[in-house]
């Protein structure tokens, strides 16, 4: 879900919610596993992930730097995006259940913030993001940061299917 929000700077909010069949401490270790976090990156299509994943107190620090294609960006977009675009997504984990996230792209005038919160019920495990993009290009703001939160609820998607293929053995 996406929706302008009253966030810090008006930024637009973003929700994104993906469903695992699989209990809460299976899923937080396939979030916290490098070569899932590689195998996902490859499934968004991104063309280059450097993944490192580093215990950090009661949790984990998973930092991915990764380049991405732009093709399909609308032309408004792609004077700032170019060819490619690189972001740093860097979740910390401060337990099995809660991370904070936030995505930068160095040079770009865009960024993503946010929480993870998992839940079980049942054997199934819920991930929840709750957060804001943000985009400091005034005439163009509400255009980008839709786009923006466009990308990241579809890269979710993709690493939810990723996630779901993963857990049922494909590797």
């Amino acid at each position: 879900m996406i929706r302008r929000g009253s966030g810090h700077d008006g930024a637009m909010k973003v929700t994104h919610t993906a469903t695992y069949e699989a209990p809460l401490a299976e899923v937080y270790a396939m979030l916290t596993d490098p070569g899932f976090r590689r195998y996902a990156a490859d499934a968004t299509g991104v063309l280059s992930a450097d993944v490192t994943v580093e215990p950090a107190g009661g949790g984990h620090v998973v930092t991915i730097d990764q380049v991405q294609p732009t093709e399909g960006v609308p032309a408004f977009a792609k004077k700032f995006a170019g060819e490619t675009t690189r972001a740093v997504q860097v979740e910390t984990w401060t337990s099995q259940d809660r991370a904070t996230l936030t995505v930068q792209t160095p040079g770009r005038p865009t960024d993503v913030s946010g929480d993870y919160v998992l839940t079980e019920q049942g054997g199934t495990t819920t991930q929840t993001f709750t957060g804001e993009v943000k985009v400091k290009v005034p005439l163009i703001k509400d255009r980008l940061e839709k786009l923006m939160a466009q990308l990241f609820s579809e890269g979710r998607d993709k690493e939810q299917a990723a996630g779901a293929a993963w857990l049922r053995g494909q590797r």
